[in-house]
């Protein structure tokens, strides 16, 4: 099975696995699909991390191996620490730090899931890419998602490659049902599919992008030897039991696997299977959970190569019993304030970047050998930077980095840095059974709110014991350690009424989750595709 934010990318990787490939093949092939047909939110001008889980071999005693793969973008080595302040000092415009080639940072994703395919591929790397580049090639209708996007994005079409592409001669956004082809996109696909991912990160496809960045509205100083230096990362997974499963999730540079696991880990007290899905205490205490772990986040986290992030004093079981007895049952504590999880003075400050890549998306595979897939990716916001280089769009990221690199005389973690990788809310997951069986794999788009999203649909499943379409299904409630968030005209006026007397702020926005996930039954697979938006699971 796969579950995938568009029903092209699905059955795509469906057809990768039926033709015998592993969860990694298809994976890769769904993205490559993405890259087409949803260019608002992810692709190979992009980063992605991604989960893979293998069973256990059969011996005696053997547990099953989890990997972890890190292809978030990196900053350009000619970049300073002020790359997003005025000559006065202050951080320039939000907006403006998410358009142009400024905002671009090197693409991680080829070299990431090349790394992975290596490791964990069944069939010829060139046969990932045959569904994208037919489909690129023969063109596809457009959707009423993305017409709605395209027409809604007010920077777009003042890029010139982008507005040739998405929108009509006279300047109007491509209407619902028009075939949109990509030859070039085909191209750059074929040179990839035949030369491996160096076809990207060395020769012309390079050093298009490096002149794209350059001579861009809001140059960027990216060069192709930034291009060429670029190296995806195997690490570690980071893991923690909650109650009678294991949660395994992405660690550092993204905030999103730690911020899980912290909220997981701090509501481990509350019995929440008592507790019914859209009670105002299910609600009160996830929120409350949220602040901790969102105060934690901005203080601790960012790239493990240039700081030194707590991990585990973050995810200590003492640690959280300390956190979680802050929660109140009766009324909400108001902002949360960090920890001290490594018991001495902390000397960085907390910081306020706004990772708002809500046109991310998420990949989960499983495939014929039980092999498992949990992949989320991301070129940030919509459409990026807006710069569309040889058929694909790049990546907006280097606003993910705080734009202040010092706050009250400390310097900020997440500051912008050469080489360094911005702090992600990124949260691709897989569960495990007491016995290391796969349970499930899950991820969501969102930026900060991914945090959230992945965490209702982990209670949901494990707690509630909800089909992951009912899990998905269920309103989204988020707290990011200020006012408690509800999904517009999803959540009750009373539950809002409920929450205000806790002391909560309410405010009601869209809140557009997207999440994807396969859970693993005693003789077949529950998908889920969240209804918000148009993607599908796929199966047999």
């Amino acid at each position: 099975m796969i579950a995938a934010a568009n029903p092209h990318a699905a059955r795509a990787g469906l057809e990768i696995l039926r033709a015998g490939g592993s969860a990694v093949d298809a994976a890769i092939a769904a993205q490559m699909v993405l890259t087409l047909v949803e260019p608002q939110s992810s692709g190979i001008g992009g980063g992605a991390f991604l989960l893979h889980y293998a069973p256990p071999s059969g011996q005696d005693g053997a547990r099953p191996t989890l990997n972890a793969y890190d292809g978030r973008e990196t900053a350009p080595a000619g970049v300073t620490e002020r790359h997003y302040l005025r000559p006065d000092g202050k951080p320039i415009a939000r907006r403006l730090r998410a358009i142009g080639g400024h905002s671009v940072a090197v693409p991680g994703l080829l070299r990431m899931v090349e790394l992975a395919h290596r490791a964990h591929g069944k069939l010829p790397w060139a046969r990932l890419f045959d569904p994208a580049i037919r489909l690129a090639e023969r063109g596809f209708a457009v959707s009423p998602r993305l017409n709605r996007l395209i027409a809604r994005d007010r920077y777009l079409g003042a890029f010139p490659a982008a507005r040739r592409t998405f929108f009509t001669t006279d300047g109007k956004p491509l209407p619902v049902g028009a075939i949109l082809r990509n030859p070039a996109l085909a191209d750059t696909l074929r040179r990839v599919a035949q030369g491996g991912a160096r076809a990207f990160y060395q020769g012309p496809i390079a050093a298009d992008i490096a002149a794209a960045v350059q001579g861009a509205r809001y140059p960027g100083v990216m060069t192709t030897a930034d291009i060429a230096a670029y190296r995806a990362r195997a690490r570690d997974a980071l893991c923690r039991p909650y109650r009678a499963w294991r949660v395994c999730t992405m660690p550092p540079p993204t905030s999103g696997g730690i911020a899980t696991l912290q909220i997981l880990g701090l509501l481990e007290r509350f019995d929440l299977s008592r507790l019914a899905p859209d009670s105002v205490q299910a609600a009160h205490l996830i929120a409350e959970a949220s602040r901790l772990a969102f105060a934690d986040r901005a203080l601790y986290v960012a790239d493990p190569d240039f700081i030194d992030v707590p991990v585990a004093g973050l995810l200590d079981r003492g640690y959280l019993a300390t956190r979680a007895g802050l929660i109140s049952a009766g009324t909400s504590m108001g902002r949360a304030v960090p920890g001290d999880p490594a018991r001495k003075p902390q000397a960085l400050a907390p910081d306020s970047a706004e990772d708002r890549a809500v046109s991310t998306s998420h990949i989960s595979v499983v495939d014929g050998d039980g092999n498992a897939v949990a992949m989320t990716t991301s070129i940030g916001n919509a459409f990026g930077a807006r710069l569309l280089v040889r058929g694909f769009m790049l990546n907006d990221h280097m606003s993910d980095f705080s734009p202040r690199p010092r706050r009250g005389g400390r310097a900020v973690g997440n500051r912008v840095q050469p080489g360094k990788r911005p702090r992600s809310s990124m949260a691709p997951t897989l569960v495990t059974g007491p016995d290391g069986a796969l349970v499930l794999s899950v991820g969501s788009p969102g930026g900060r709110s991914i945090i959230g999203y992945v965490t209702k649909a982990l209670i949901g499943a494990l707690d509630w014991n909800l089909t992951l379409q009912q899990a998905f299904d269920l309103p989204n409630i988020v707290n990011r350690n200020g006012p408690t968030l509800v999904e517009r005209g999803a959540v009750p006026q009373e539950l809002r009424d409920a929450l205000t007397a806790l002391g909560h702020e309410v405010e009601a926005r869209p809140l557009t989750s997207g999440l994807h996930g396969i859970r693993r039954r005693a003789r077949w697979l529950d998908g889920g595709a969240d209804a918000r938006r148009e993607g599908v699971a796929l199966g047999e």
